[in-house]
């Protein structure tokens, strides 16, 4: 099997979820934010603030664009759908599984987004983002994991089940 691409908003588990996942099916996990940063040499919330938010895209989409993995579980940055070649290259490496979750826990769980490093144009919320964001997912995804009213294992049981593990 190839690899697995998680995408969906910031604070839906991608991180989390990805490494049980990949300690479950022998994958290795990659976290691109941690590539982003390792790449540039700085976190995400200074790049975003130095770069821009166009800045911040550019890079993280040829970034994305350049993984080079074979089985492995990739956790991707919330605003990676806006990398047209990141995710036709992940189309091409793997299976999209969307974390699909509502927003108002979301709004609930995220707290401060300037200090998570999440990519905000002036004057846009986290709803805004929330809507734009879910038609690109929805757009480049496999698969499709709700989570809503689920816990870390019965999302990671029903993920198991959608990839037929």
């Amino acid at each position: 099997m190839k690899n697995i691409i998680l995408i969906g908003m910031p604070g839906v588990g991608k991180s989390t979820i990805g490494v049980i996942l990949a300690k479950e099916i022998g994958y290795q996990f990659i976290d691109a934010d941690l590539l982003i940063q390792r790449q540039e040499g700085r976190l995400l919330k200074d790049i975003i603030a130095s770069e821009g938010v166009d800045g911040f895209i550019e890079i993280e989409n040829k970034v994305n664009a350049a993984v080079d993995a074979t089985e492995a579980v990739i956790a991707t940055g919330g605003s990676a759908v806006y990398g047209k070649e990141a995710m036709e290259h992940y189309k091409q490496t793997g299976t999209i599984v969307y974390l699909k979750c509502p927003y108002r826990i979301l709004r609930k769980r995220l707290g401060d987004l300037k200090g998570r490093g999440v990519v905000l144009k002036d004057g846009q919320t986290l709803r805004d983002i929330y809507e734009e964001r879910s038609r690109l997912y929805e757009k480049y995804a496999d698969i499709i994991v709700d989570e809503n009213k689920k816990g870390i294992e019965e999302t990671l049981s029903l993920l198991m089940e959608k990839l037929g593990r």
